[in-house]
Parts: C-alpha cells; structure tokens; sequence
C-alpha cells in the first residue's frame, strides 16, 4: 500500500490569556485581606473548597458577619477572624494570598510574592498573579469561565448559557462516576473499551434531569463486565464536515469528532473543524483533490479495516455531505464486506450552504419545481458521459454542478444546446462559508468568463436556473417603496 501523506496539522492549542487551573485547597490555609462584601464572596468560595481561610480586617461589613456566625457546609473548611490588619507574617504557610486593598495593594501583593504565595488583589488586576473565573457548580463537576478580567459581565452571561445545559442532576451522577471508577478500571483496561462504558455513562446521565436511581450503579458494573468479555472491535463513523466553518457542525458530528481514535480527513476539511476534536486523537490526512496527487481508494479502505479491526473508533471525515458526491458508497461496501460496523453523519452540503450564504431558496416555486445535484467531472477528469442534458436543461428545474470550474465550458455549451436560454442566471461560489469565499453572478453565456475570475485553485460551486435571480428581482421591484427604503437605512446604522 502507498504511504498515506503525513498529518497536515497536529492537535493544537490557540494561545491562552492564563491557564485554567483547579487547585485543591481541603485543609490548606489562605489568607484573605480586607472585610469587605467583595472579600466576603471570596472568603465564602474558599472555604467551599475547605480552606482554612484566615481573614483579617479592622472592621468586617454585616455580609462578612453573617459568614463567620454559619457553620462551613464543607467539613474541612473553617474561618477564623482577626479583627487586625494583616501583616506580612501572617501570609507564612499560606498556598494562595487574596486582598480587598484599596491603598496598599502594592505592599499587599509583594509581601505575598516575598512569601513564595500565589496573590490575588480584588479588581487590580496589575497585581494579580491569578484570577477567578466566573463558576458553574455542578460538584464535583465545576466549570470556571475566564475573560481575563476584560469582561466580567460576558462571562456572567457564558456561565447563564451553560448553567441552561447542565441539569443539576449532573451532580449526583458524577458523585456515581467517582463513586465506580476504581471497580470500573479493574474490570475494564485503558483504551477503547473503557472509554466506551464512560461514553455509555455519560449518555446515559444527561439523557434525563433526574438522579441516578437506586441500584443503577450494579447495572453499570454488570455492563463494564460485558465490555470486558466483548471483543476489541472498532466501528467506522462517516461523517460530514460542512463546507468548512465550524459552526455549521451538527451535534452528533462534534460528537463522533471527539469520541474518536483516529480521523481520516479530507483535504478540503477546515482546521477549525478539525479543532473541535478530541486532542488525543490521531489525525491522517488522505486527501483527495481534483488535479492532484491523491491517496488512492483502495488505500483508504485498507486503512479503515485495518485501524476498525485493531479496535479503534474511527471518523471519516468528509467535506459537505458523505452521501453527496463523497465516495462514501464505495467506504460503506469495502466495511461491509469486513463486517465493521459504520455509522453515517451527515453535514450541511455545498450547495445548502450556498443557498443560505446567497439569501435565496433553490427551490422557489414560481420558478424550480426540482433541484439537481450533478458532479462536473467524471472518473477521469472530464465532463461525464452520462448525464441527461435534455432533463438537467430544463427551465424549471434548479440545477447545481459540483467540482465543475474546469468543465464549466463544455456545461454551457451543453445547456445551450439542449435549450437553455443563454440569459439563464447562473451563480458560481468557491470556499463557500470560509473567509476565502468568492462569488460571481452572471448569465449562462458568460460562464467560461465567470470561473476564469474565481479561478480553478479552491472548490468551485456552479448554480444554474431562474430561481437564482428571484431575490434580485424582488429587492429591484420594492427598491422604490417607502417601506423598503426605510428597513435598508435602519439596516445600515
């Protein structure tokens, strides 16, 4: 078999402000500066954590009083008062320093470094050496999100979003995990079969918002038994990558993306797809490029067998849709020939990304009563043989040609031929979604003139029909109504 071209890009990881770090604090003493409420919120998250939180003020706010007169709900958390000022003594044995200073923040943060403790001065970020994120509390599932202190009030509304998507019931369930993790990891070796019982488990807790139920642990250990006896049989995930931003991802792909051993990518599929990966994941690039060097087919499948039957969960990722012109009925035979199972994800496919990247529908009913998907080239590189020109000419059909920037003459003169009007709107798109999108409208006799300017380098997408000019036609007949001039001022403040 051919040698597979090498990853093009390793799992990566996008520069970080600071680091995200959770540190455990049961039974470790911290020192907290000041009787403010500000230094109150944070001496009540300490000792959350069971800290030993030494406090020490001249005077404490009524807030502060409240905390000290209630008993730590965590059971190695204490908080002791020192109606006095802190003195840089007091900051010796310490593991983190925090202060509400409003004049002597300096001193405060480098007598804290002379100790040798990490130091946190409230709203000075110029003498912090850490920040507190803005917390989503689900423990012992905890999720902390960090602006860098640029925004506090966006990361109010990211934790708002995220406390929408995790049920409090979470926390129960993860109390289970910790809870079965040592059984677990006796009965069940690392690598696949391991991850796949947490899989099941995770699935299975957020697929109610109620709490384990009673006994449900034993099932689940009954379960990591059948694992454990089960053969080390991998599956093959297809999956569709979009058009190339990683927003139009479905779910379910995210989810394949990071359950994954292995990923076999297509050279079209966008970094920021692949980003959304699990890290540990093997990235291989067999891609596959009109006019290009390629991996071959039959390499392709060797490969997925080979990798499946090692016990491996792969993905293979396709650009747009696998069941659209993407090879993948040729994927799904080979696999089934050797019994592996495959699953199928779709993606958004090109010509739905153009159609919303454009604002029209393909399908207008005063002009398309059908849509084709055609492929521009053949086996061999040219114009295919088999294509009904007499039905794809059609008026009132929408037709859409991929992968056809270097046929594009030899398809006008064939609709030409076959009846369709010259004027006929046509739409040519390539890189549709990225940030190297480019697009030319035009007629159908102008089309060889239309691709010589977005050029043949990128992926080309050729739109043929009057449903194309439909919008154009509507903006250019309300153009002068009062109404519609008014919507496109308010539009462009």
């Amino acid at each position: 078999m051919d040698a597979l071209q090498p990853p093009r890009s390793e799992a990566r990881m996008e520069p970080l402000a600071k680091l995200p770090v959770f540190w455990t604090l049961e039974g470790r003493r911290v020192v907290v500066a000041g009787g403010t409420d500000a230094a109150m919120w944070k001496a009540e998250l300490l000792a959350a954590c069971g800290a030993r939180v030494d406090v020490y003020a001249e005077t404490f706010g009524e807030a502060f009083e409240a905390l000290f007169a209630r008993t730590p709900d965590h059971p190695a958390a204490c908080l002791t008062r020192h109606a006095r000022c802190w003195t840089p003594s007091d900051l010796s044995g310490a593991v983190l320093a925090i202060g509400d200073c409003e004049d002597d923040a300096g001193t405060f943060a480098a007598a804290a470094r002379d100790a040798g403790v990490p130091v946190n001065v409230i709203d000075k970020p110029a003498f912090c050496q850490f920040q507190f994120g803005s917390i989503v509390n689900r423990s012992p599932v905890v999720v902390a999100i960090s602006t860098d202190g640029a925004a506090p009030i966006l990361a109010q509304t990211i934790r708002r979003k995220i406390e929408t998507l995790l049920p409090h019931s979470l926390k129960t369930w993860a109390a289970l995990a910790h809870s079965l993790r040592e059984a677990v990891n006796l009965r069940l070796a690392p690598g696949p079969q391991r991850r796949a019982f947490w899989e099941r488990f995770s699935d299975q807790a957020f697929s109610t918002l109620d709490t384990p139920e009673e006994g449900v642990g034993g099932v689940l250990l009954a379960d990591a038994a059948r694992l454990a006896e089960a053969p080390a049989i991998g599956r093959v995930t297809l999956v569709g990558a979009g058009p190339g931003d990683a927003e139009l991802l479905t779910l379910k792909a995210v989810r394949a993306l990071q359950a994954a051993d292995v990923i076999l990518f297509d050279d079209l599929v966008s970094a920021d797809v692949l980003e959304l990966a699990r890290r540990e994941a093997k990235r291989m690039l067999v891609g596959k490029r009109g006019g290009r060097e390629s991996c071959r087919q039959e390499d392709i499948n060797t490969l997925m067998v080979k990798l499946a039957k090692a016990g491996k969960r792969v993905v293979r990722l396709k650009s747009g849709d696998p069941m659209v012109f993407g090879r993948a009925g040729e994927e799904i035979a080979h696999l089934d020939r050797e019994n592996i199972p495959v699953d199928i994800v779709p993606g958004i496919t090109a010509a739905s990304a153009m159609a919303a990247r454009l604002g029209l529908s393909l399908t207008h009913r005063d002009h398309a009563q059908s849509l084709r998907l055609v492929t521009g080239h053949s086996r061999h590189g040219g114009l295919p043989d088999s294509v009904d020109w007499v039905r794809v000419a059609d008026r009132r059909t929408t037709t859409i040609f991929y992968m056809a920037g270097r046929t594009a003459s030899r398809i006008a003169e064939k609709l030409i031929e076959h009846g369709l009007p010259p004027t006929t709107p046509v739409v040519i798109m390539s890189d549709i979604s990225r940030p190297t999108e480019r697009s030319w409208r035009g007629t159908l006799s102008a089309l060889t003139e239309g691709v010589g300017q977005i050029g043949y380098d990128n992926p080309v997408l050729i739109a043929v029909g009057d449903a194309l000019a439909a919008r154009d036609a509507r903006i250019a007949t309300n153009a002068g109504h009062p109404a519609f001039e008014t919507d496109r001022r308010s539009l462009c403040k």
